[in-house]
């Protein structure tokens, strides 16, 4: 699904308006239409219901008026609060604001706000927010903010126009204060303030209508792919009947260290599981018969690690021969954090040649010299930092990174030549040639140690299975979290384990192949 900023939704509506002469009155007849639409369909007939209005003095204030209208039309007691002067509205929402019966309207702009009509909030059965759009930009205060916070307390039925007011629809971000809406309509194309939280908590239910604009604008437009379960289904691809284990390719994951025997094994495993044909787990050949043990599908291949139970610089030939002939490496899972394995770490960057996922210790190791990627051997090279991993990779703080994920990501892949997978909540992916996707799927119950692991396993897999790299990320990061999503159905989020997850990876496929 794509989605866009607000600031790119409005250059659409001007250019549909300017270019392909169709009129804003039209576009914000069509906003309201599905909105009241939306909202029959969700509470069905009018019988006795009263729905509120509140509206603010700019254009979502307008589709509100168009709202207001229909559903009177359609036999529900309306009644409309604006917070703002009557001549305060002007352009197309002074239209539709002239359309209504002045009986159902009433102005209360500041500072009484919303406040004198605390009755009308215990009558309405819907309360429909048409405050403020997608263009908000500062902090809601004053009256307004009074206003929100009535609304969330009326303890009613919220629909949000476009946007939940309050919230910045190109981060997700709460602007102060934010309506919590229990469904959200809005126009043409999602905003990346309803899948970034906070925002997308605030939302409710989701829903994309088309008010007429037209698709090649909406095609043109500049905008980020959100992966959600439909884009998943169309990224898998069938198997041949006809297929065997080297249709399927060749992973070697390099992992391991004393002490960190299970990230190996569950980056092994969970390539296993994410259907490789044939996985090798290349580990210090102290921990070998440990890692024999853990592993029953993957192979293990035992490197020389002068008894340290750690991989050195002395690994390094049987590691780089090891490599030829595989499909795809995963490094870093458990490897540690010791001088000797890091300058190991980075040698291999240089000499690789076959996609590369770098993940855990590995990025540690990078961080101290990032530079080396400017060196690296192979065109595909996928790096999935948690954000105080992606902090010493940049040399900045955690806070730097999350006050803007989305820039953070894309501006290192693109510096870089590297594929970037961020992790978190609502995951982001970035490609070296600039495009970007967000994640749609996974819990709060991957919070917990091990996962990285597991995400690395998955991407090799895909890798050494032939994807296309950005489809392999994109795919990965959501096969890794709807396994999870799988297991918070069935167990809980609470107490989630990782080999839990590894543990669904096959049915999460399934599900998307059905």
């Amino acid at each position: 699904m794509k989605v866009v900023t607000g600031e790119t939704m409005q250059r659409m509506d001007r250019r549909s308006i300017e270019e392909f002469g169709i009129p804003g009155i039209d576009l914000m007849e069509n906003a309201g239409q599905g909105c009241a639409a939306a909202i029959i369909e969700r509470f069905g007939p009018a019988a006795g219901r009263m729905v509120l209005v509140v509206a603010g003095k700019g254009n979502n204030g307008g589709d509100g008026y168009v709202i207001a209208r229909l559903l009177q039309q359609e036999g529900w007691e309306v009644q409309t609060v604006v917070l703002a002067l009557r001549e305060e509205i002007a352009g197309d929402a002074k239209v539709n604001l002239d359309r209504l019966d002045p009986e159902t309207v009433m102005f209360s702009p500041p500072p009484a706000g919303l406040a004198p009509f605390a009755p009308h909030l215990e009558r309405a059965s819907v309360i429909v927010d048409a405050l403020f759009g997608t263009g908000l930009k500062s902090e809601v205060q004053g009256s307004f903010a009074e206003a929100i916070n009535l609304l969330n307390a009326a303890g009613k039925p919220v629909v949000a126009v476009d946007i939940p007011s309050g919230i910045d629809a190109g981060t997700g971000r709460t602007l102060g204060v934010a309506v919590k809406a229990d469904v959200t309509v809005t126009f043409a194309l999602a905003k990346l303030g309803h899948v970034l939280y906070p925002g997308a908590e605030l939302c409710g239910d989701l829903r994309v209508v088309d008010i007429g604009i037209p698709l090649q604008v909406a095609a043109d437009a500049e905008g980020y792919d959100f992966v959600d379960h439909g884009t998943a289904c169309r990224l898998v691809r069938p198997r041949d009947r006809r297929a065997h284990k080297g249709s399927f390719g060749h992973c070697l994951v390099v992992a391991g260290s004393t002490g960190k025997t299970g990230a190996a094994a569950m980056a092994a495993n969970s390539a296993v599981r994410a259907g490789s044909g044939l996985v090798t787990l290349a580990v210090p050949e102290r921990l070998n018969a440990i890692l024999e043990m853990k592993t029953t599908e993957a192979m293990t291949l035992p490197l020389p690690d002068g008894g340290a139970g750690r991989l050195v610089q002395d690994s390094a030939p049987a590691l780089l021969e090891a490599i030829g002939g595989k499909s795809a490496v995963a490094l870093g899972p458990g490897i540690s954090w010791h001088l000797d394995t890091a300058r190991l770490i980075r040698h291999l960057v240089t000499k690789i040649e076959t996609p590369l996922v770098i993940d855990a210790d590995g990025l540690n190791a990078l961080s101290e010299d990032p530079a080396i990627l400017q060196r690296k051997r192979s065109n595909c090279i996928v790096l999935t930092p948690h954000p105080g991993e992606m902090a010493r990779l940049t040399g900045t703080s955690t806070a730097i990174i999350e006050a803007d994920r989305i820039a953070a990501a894309r501006e290192f892949a693109e510096q870089n030549g590297v594929y970037m997978i961020l992790k978190g909540a609502r995951t982001v992916i970035a490609a070296p040639d600039g495009r970007v996707a967000i994640n749609g799927s996974g819990n709060p119950g991957m919070a917990s140690g091990g996962m990285g692991d597991v995400l690395t396993g998955i991407l090799a897999s895909l890798l050494g299975q032939g994807y296309e790299p950005f489809d392999a990320c994109r795919l990965g990061v959501f096969i890794h979290g709807h396994a999870a999503d799988l297991v918070a159905a069935d167990k809980g989020e609470i107490g989630m384990s990782a080999v839990d997850v590894q543990e669904r990876l096959p049915w999460a496929f399934k599900t998307l192949t059905l």
